[in-house]
């Protein structure tokens, strides 16, 4: 499965911040009940590997794949526990290089058209643009919508309950959203034990 035929599968992609590898396994059991199968989780906390690892192998209807992943070492660590994507805010030719010898499926980040464009010299037709809020958002989204119509984005960073939508719209977009402690929903997480089990805030949308 390419990143394209990934991002195909929902249109909201969480990215997991887990604090607590407790609380991983609970969490993507009650996104994918929720109809959220494709997951994110960042390399940000200590847990984060251990994490990824229970999850590919207590949740595999799950697609769980690998954020924040800055360094072509953590490319085959991640693969070997189960990732089955990886996500970077930016992107080097260490990252491409690590990820086309894995084999394993790269969703590469830029902020520019000219970032853009040389990726898609490379071949990649699905970009992460990051940070969406602070870089354009919505307007730089429907810019390049014409001029790059080849490509397709995942927004990140500043989207919240009342913009989301407005990106959700877009035809050259999938939708990544943060997924950290706080209120949860449980009409769209109903598996989550208590309202403060990692999160889930905000994804009504």
């Amino acid at each position: 499965m390419d990143i394209l035929a990934i991002a195909a599968v929902a249109p909201v992609i969480p990215v997991l911040t887990i604090e607590r590898l407790a609380d991983a396994v609970p969490l993507a059991r009650a996104l994918v009940k929720g109809g959220l199968p494709v997951l994110e989780i960042t390399l940000r906390t200590a847990t984060a590997m251990a994490a990824l690892e229970a999850i590919a192998r207590e949740v595999p209807e799950a697609v769980v794949g690998v954020g924040t992943v800055l360094e072509a070492a953590h490319v085959e660590q991640i693969q070997r526990l189960g990732a089955k994507f990886a996500v970077s805010p930016g992107c080097t030719p260490a990252l491409v290089a690590a990820t086309r010898v894995a084999a394993l499926p790269f969703l590469p980040g830029v902020q520019t058209v000219s970032e853009a464009m040389v990726l898609a010299e490379q071949g990649y037709r699905v970009l992460k643009f990051f940070p969406a809020d602070t870089a354009g958002g919505v307007a730089w989204l429907k810019a390049v919508g014409a001029p790059l119509a080849g490509l397709r984005f995942c927004p990140t960073g500043g989207i919240g309950a009342d913009t989301a939508q407005a990106y959700l719209s877009l035809p050259n977009r999938r939708l990544h959203r943060r997924v950290l402690g706080g209120a949860a929903s449980r009409s769209r997480c109903p598996g989550l034990a208590t309202d403060r089990a990692s999160g889930c805030r905000s994804l009504e949308t």
